[in-house]
C-alpha cells in the first residue's frame, strides 16, 4: 500500500551556521532505513565538519552553489547540476556563495548520525 508523506520533519544540522533540513523520507520522518530523501537550505558561509559516511550520497542542486571538498579535489556544483559521493569517501560540504544553496540529498542507506562518521 502506498504511504503518503504529508510533510517533512525538520532535522537539526551540523555546521557553523543554521541550516534547514527537511527530511521527507528517512529514519526520522517515515521510519525508512533503506533510503533518505531530504531538501536542504544552507545559508551563505555555511560549512559542516568533514565526514566519512557509510552511505552513498546523491545530491541535486536546485538553487545556488554547493561546494564539495574531498581528500583529492574541490567541486563546485551549481544549480541544475548533481554530484555523487561514494560511501567511505571523506567529504565536506559548504555553501560559500552570497545566496547559499538549496538542494536535494538522497542517501543509500538512510542518513543516520551513527553512520555519518563526522570528524571530531
Amino acid at each position: 500500500m502506498p504511504i503518503k508523506i504529508k510533510s517533512p520533519s525538520i532535522i537539526s544540522a551540523a555546521g557553523n551556521k543554521p541550516k534547514i533540513i527537511e527530511e521527507y523520507i528517512g529514519k526520522v520522518n517515515s521510519n525508512t532505513n533503506a533510503v533518505s530523501i531530504a531538501k536542504m537550505k544552507s545559508p551563505c558561509g555555511w560549512i559542516e565538519p568533514g565526514q566519512r559516511p557509510a552511505f552513498d550520497e546523491f545530491t541535486i542542486v536546485l538553487k545556488g552553489m554547493l561546494r564539495v571538498t574531498t581528500e583529492n579535489s574541490t567541486v563546485d556544483v551549481n544549480s541544475g547540476q548533481a554530484i555523487i559521493v561514494n560511501k567511505g569517501e571523506w567529504v565536506q560540504y559548504s555553501t560559500p556563495d552570497a545566496d547559499g544553496a538549496e538542494y536535494i540529498a538522497v542517501c543509500l542507506p538512510a542518513f543516520s548520525p551513527d553512520i555519518v562518521n563526522r570528524d571530531k
